[in-house]
C-alpha cells in the first residue's frame, strides 16, 4: 500500500563476485585510499545519483565527513560493514553533481594493520547507481497498512499538518541505518491517512546539530515575514546543547529554508520538542516546550514565531515523573454531551510508563493563553492519566490545521526499551493508526480523553469473512477463522451477563497466541503477549498490559486492528485503547472467545479482511 520515490538496492552481481573472490577492488567510479588502520578516503570519480554503502548493525558507527570541493558539506554516521553485509543504504549525491566529492571515513573498529583494514567488506561493496530498488529483504513483519519508512530508522512523528487535501507527516529519521542516528526530518504525505507517498527528506542536520522533534503551522497572515500561508517549522537543533530553530517552506511543506539567524530560542538547561499553535482567542502564537530533565512544560507567547516570551511552567511534581518529559501538545476539546470545552496537555515521558518504558500521559484543565491549570480530582490532587494502555504508543502529537475542527493524532508505535532490537532489519518502527481525540465523563465523575480510530479507516474494510449476530459463550470457546493473511479488523459487542470474565484469543498453528480478557468484576481489559511469537529479543518485551474500561454495566464494544506485527484495540468508541507490537511466527489464523464464571453474550461480531 506504499508508493515510493526512494528505494534501496542490494549489491550488484559484480560487487558480490568481488566479495566471493576476496578482491579489494572498488566498483567503477569509486576510488578507495586507506590512510591508516581507522581512516579511509572514498573518492567519487564516476557518474551516479547514489553511492551504495554496506551496513553491519553489530558494528559501531563510523564517522563520515563528506568533503565537497575540499570543504565539509555534512557529517553522517554509518555502521559500515566489516565482516558481513546486513543491508545497504544509499547516500544521495544529487546535491553535489559536477563537484569533487570525497568521503573521509573514520571507523571505530580496532585493527592491527592497514592490510586488515582493507579486508572490511564495506569497501568492496560500495558502488554507484542511478536507480535503486526497495524490495524488502525478507521483512515479513513490515506492516501492511501502517506508515513505515521505506528503509532506515524512524521514531517520533513531527511537524504534522493538513493542507489542500493532503496530510503531511514528518518524522525522526535515520537515512543511513535502522538504528537511531543522523536525526533528520523524513517526509510522507497522504490523501486518506492510509496510503502514504514517501518524499525526499525535508530538513537535514546542520552546524547547529541533528534535527530533533518539533512542529509545523501554516502562517496564514505571514506573521513570520515569510509570506502568507508559508509553512513554518520549529524544531530542536541537537548539537552540544539543545536549542530551538526555525525553517520556512513556501512550496507547501515540500522543501524548507532554515532561518539565517537560528536559533530562535535558547535556554540555560535542556529543552526540546517545540509544539506551537495559533491561539485565536488571544491573537498570539503559543509554544509548549519540554523542559525534559525538570519534568515540566514551558509555555511561551510570540507575535511572529521568532521572538518568544516565557509566560509560565507546568508539571513539576505532577503526574508521572519518571524519566524525561518530551513531545508535548496542547489543544482544546469539546466535552461529549455538553457545551463545555477543556484544554488537554499531552506529555510523553520515557521511561516511566505504566508497564515500563515510554508512554503518553495527559492533563485536562484550563488555559488562558499564558498559563495552564490542571483540573483536580475529588481529593484535590492532579491525577495521572494515560492515553493508551499498551506498551507501544509514544510521542503522540496532533496534526495542525485539520478540517472540520478535528483533533487527529499519530503516535510512534514502539517503546524505547527495545525499539532498536525488534526483529526487522531494513527498517525499524511504524506509526500508530490515526486517531480522533475527544473528552468524556466516566462513571467516577472524572473527565478523560477518548482515542477513537479515524473515520478514514473504514475504507480499509474488505469482505466480511466471519460473523455472528448473537452467540452465547461459556467455558467452551467459540472459534472463528481469520483471513488467510491474518490481516483484519474485528468488531464485536460483549455483554458479560453472569460471566466474571470474557477472553478473546488470537492464535496460529505455530502455537503463538495473544490473550485479551475483559474482567467484568474489576472493569478492566488485559492484553497478554507473553506467548505472542518472537519475544526473546528483549526481556522487556513479554508483558501483560491492563486498561480500565470506564464502564459499570458489564458491556464493552471492541474494535481490533490486526496487522503483521501489531494489534491496536479500541473499546467503547475509544474510551480506552491498547497498542502492542507482536511478532508471530505465522499470521494469526483463529479468534476464540470464551467466558468463565457463567455465560456471556457476544453480538455483532464481524471479521473484515483488509482491503490493500
Amino acid at each position: 500500500m506504499t508508493e515510493t520515490l526512494f528505494s534501496l538496492k542490494a549489491m550488484t552481481v559484480a560487487a558480490a563476485l568481488a566479495l566471493a573472490t576476496g578482491s579489494a577492488t572498488a566498483a567503477d567510479g569509486v576510488e578507495i585510499d586507506h590512510l591508516g588502520v581507522n581512516n579511509t578516503l572514498v573518492r567519487v570519480t564516476g557518474p551516479g545519483r547514489y553511492l551504495i554503502m554496506p551496513v553491519q548493525e553489530s558494528n559501531d558507527d563510523a564517522r563520515i565527513n563528506v568533503l565537497v570541493d575540499g570543504k565539509i558539506a555534512e557529517t553522517i554516521y554509518v555502521r559500515l560493514a566489516k565482516s558481513k553485509t546486513d543491508y545497504t543504504v544509499p547516500f544521495d549525491l544529487t546535491p553535489y553533481q559536477g563537484r569533487n566529492v570525497i568521503l573521509d571515513v573514520v571507523t571505530p573498529q580496532g585493527r592491527s594493520s592497514v592490510r586488515e583494514a582493507k579486508d572490511d567488506v564495506c569497501w568492496r561493496g560500495m558502488e554507484l547507481t542511478d536507480t535503486i530498488d526497495t524490495t524488502d529483504r525478507e521483512e515479513r513483519y513490515r506492516p501492511a497498512y501502517h506508515h513505515t519508512p521505506v528503509y532506515g530508522w524512524m521514531n517520533d512523528p513531527n511537524g504534522m499538518f493538513y493542507r489542500d487535501g493532503k496530510w503531511h507527516l514528518y518524522y525522526q529519521y535515520n537515512p543511513y541505518g535502522s538504528k537511531w542516528q543522523n536525526m533528520t526530518w523524513g517526509h510522507s504525505v497522504s490523501d486518506d491517512l492510509i496510503n502514504w507517498e514517501h518524499l525526499p527528506v525535508a530538513i537535514r542536520p546542520d552546524g547547529l546539530g541533528a534535527i530533533f522533534s518539533g512542529s509545523c503551522v501554516i502562517d496564514h497572515e505571514g506573521t513570520a515575514g515569510q509570506g502568507r500561508d508559508a509553512v513554518i517549522a520549529l524544531y530542536t537543533s541537537a548539537g552540544t546543547s539543545q536549542i530551538q530553530s526555525m525553517a520556512a517552506s513556501r512550496d507547501g511543506g515540500m522543501t524548507f529554508d532554515k532561518w539565517a539567524a537560528n536559533p530562535v530560542l535558547t535556554l540555560e538547561s535542556e529543552a526540546r520538542d517545540p509544539n506551537m499553535f495559533r491561539n485565536e482567542s488571544t491573537g498570539e502564537w503559543n509554544l509548549v516546550l519540554a523542559h525534559a530533565l525538570d519534568h515540566e512544560m514551558l509555555i511561551f507567547t510570540s507575535p511572529d514565531l521568532k521572538t518568544w516570551t516565557l509566560q509560565s511552567a507546568f508539571g513539576k511534581g505532577e503526574g508521572a515523573q519518571g524519566g524525561v518529559w518530551e513531545c508535548p501538545d496542547l489543544f482544546e476539546l469539546a466535552v461529549d454531551g455538553t457545551g463545555d470545552k477543556k484544554w488537554v496537555l499531552l506529555c510523553n515521558l520515557n521511561p516511566g510508563g505504566p508497564f515500563g518504558g515510554s508512554a503518553t500521559q495527559y492533563f485536562i484543565g484550563d488555559f488562558d493563553g499564558k498559563t495552564f491549570r490542571s483540573d483536580t480530582d475529588a481529593d484535590g490532587r492532579i491525577p495521572t492519566k494515560w492515553l493508551d494502555y499498551g506498551k507501544d504508543h509514544y510521542a503522540t502529537v496532533s496534526f495542525s490545521d485539520t478540517p472540520d475542527g478535528r483533533r487527529t493524532v499519530l503516535g510512534w508505535m514502539s517503546n524505547w526499551q527495545y525499539a532498536a532490537e525488534v526483529p526487522t532489519m531494513q527498517y525499524r518502527s511504524a506509526n500508530t493508526l490515526p486517531r480522533e481525540m475527544g473528552l468524556f465523563t466516566a462513571p467516577d465523575g472524572e473527565l478523560y480523553v477518548s482515542s477513537a480510530p479515524s473515520p478514514e479507516l473504514l475504507a480499509l474494510r474488505g469482505k466480511v469473512t466471519a460473523k455472528a449476530a448473537k452467540a452465547n459463550v461459556g467455558r467452551n470457546a467459540r472459534t472463528y477463522a481469520l483471513p488467510a493473511d491474518g490481516l483484519c479488523e474485528i468488531t464485536l459487542d460483549i455483554d458479560a451477563q453472569k460471566a466474571s470474565a470474557v477472553t478473546l484469543e488470537l492464535a496460529n498453528k505455530a502455537g503463538d497466541k495473544v490473550t485479551m480478557t475483559y474482567d467484568a468484576e474489576s472493569r478492566t481489559m488485559s492484553f497478554d503477549r507473553r506467548e505472542s511469537g518472537v519475544t526473546d529479543f528483549s526481556e522487556e518485551f513479554p508483558a501483560v498490559t491492563v486498561s480500565p474500561t470506564f464502564e459499570r454495566d458489564g458491556r464493552v464494544s471492541l474494535r481490533l486492528f490486526v496487522d503483521r506485527s501489531s494489534i491496536e484495540l479500541f473499546g467503547n468508541d475509544g474510551r480506552f485503547a491498547m497498542t502492542n507490537l507482536v511478532f508471530p511466527h505465522a499470521p494469526y489464523s483463529t479468534l476464540s472467545i470464551s467466558a468463565r464464571g457463567g455465560n456471556a453474550r457476544i453480538s455483532d461480531l464481524k471479521i473484515y479482511s483488509i482491503k490493500l
